[in-house]
C-alpha cells in the first residue's frame, strides 16, 4: 500500500525535486491549486485534493484544505485504534508526511506596504492549522515547513531505508511552532500599524 504525502507550498522551490524523490519511493501526492499545476508540469502524478474532500476550492482559494478528511488524515495517531477506526468511518486517509509552507505575508504586505483589505489575503489560514496538526502528531507524522530541510529528509530517507528518528520529527515539529509564531507575530505588527518584525 503506498504511502501518502500532502503538498501544498507558496515557496516551490526545491517541490519538484522532492515530490520526485517521494514518488519514486512509493508515496502518492495529495496537492492543491498552484502547487498541484507545478508538479503536473513537471511530469508528477497527483491527488487534487478536492477527489480527497469531494469538495472543490471555494471563496477565490481561501478554502481548499480546512476539511476533516484532511484534518483526520493529519491528526489520526497511527497507534491508536479509535483514531483508525474513525478515519475508517468516514473513509478517510492517512497522510504519512506533510510538505506545506506559508503565504508570504512579509515580502507581499509588509514589503509591498499593502492596505489591510489588500494585506489580509497574504494572511495564510491553512497552511499555518494544517502545519500545527502534523506538528503536534510529530510520533505519526513528517512535516517539512521549508524547502531548506528537503535535501537533508531525503539523506535521512536514504540512510535510514526508509525510517525518520522521532529525535527528526520532533525537531522539524519544533521547527513548525517556531515559524508559526513569528509568522503570527508579523501579522499582530502589521495590523498594529508598527512595520517593526518583533521577534
Amino acid at each position: 500500500m503506498k504511502k501518502k504525502a500532502l503538498v501544498s507550498v507558496s515557496d516551490k522551490n526545491k517541490i519538484v525535486e522532492i515530490s520526485k524523490f517521494l514518488v519514486e519511493n512509493n508515496y502518492e501526492i495529495v496537492s492543491t491549486g498552484g502547487t498541484e499545476k507545478k508538479l503536473n508540469k513537471n511530469g508528477i502524478p497527483v491527488i487534487p485534493v478536492e477527489k480527497i474532500t469531494n469538495i472543490p476550492e471555494i471563496m477565490n482559494g481561501r478554502v481548499k484544505t480546512l476539511h476533516p478528511l484532511i484534518f483526520g488524515g493529519i491528526l489520526a495517531d497511527k497507534k491508536n485504534k479509535s483514531h483508525l477506526k474513525d478515519l475508517e468511518l468516514m473513509n478517510g486517509t492517512i497522510f504519512d508526511i506533510i510538505i506545506v509552507n506559508l503565504y508570504p505575508f512579509e515580502e507581499k504586505a509588509i514589503g509591498g506596504q499593502l492596505q489591510d483589505d489588500l494585506a489580509i489575503e497574504f494572511i495564510d489560514v491553512g497552511g499555518p492549522s494544517m502545519l500545527r496538526a502534523a506538528a503536534k502528531n510529530f510520533n505519526s507524522i513528517i512535516v517539512l515547513s521549508n524547502p531548506n530541510q528537503y535535501s537533508d529528509f531525503i539523506n535521512e530517507y536514504i540512510h535510514n531505508k526508509g525510517n525518520i528518528s522521532l529525535e527528526k520529527r520532533k525537531s522539524l515539529a519544533l521547527e513548525v511552532f517556531k515559524m508559526t509564531s513569528q509568522y503570527d507575530q508579523m501579522i499582530v505588527s502589521f495590523l498594529r500599524k508598527d512595520k517593526e518584525f518583533i521577534p
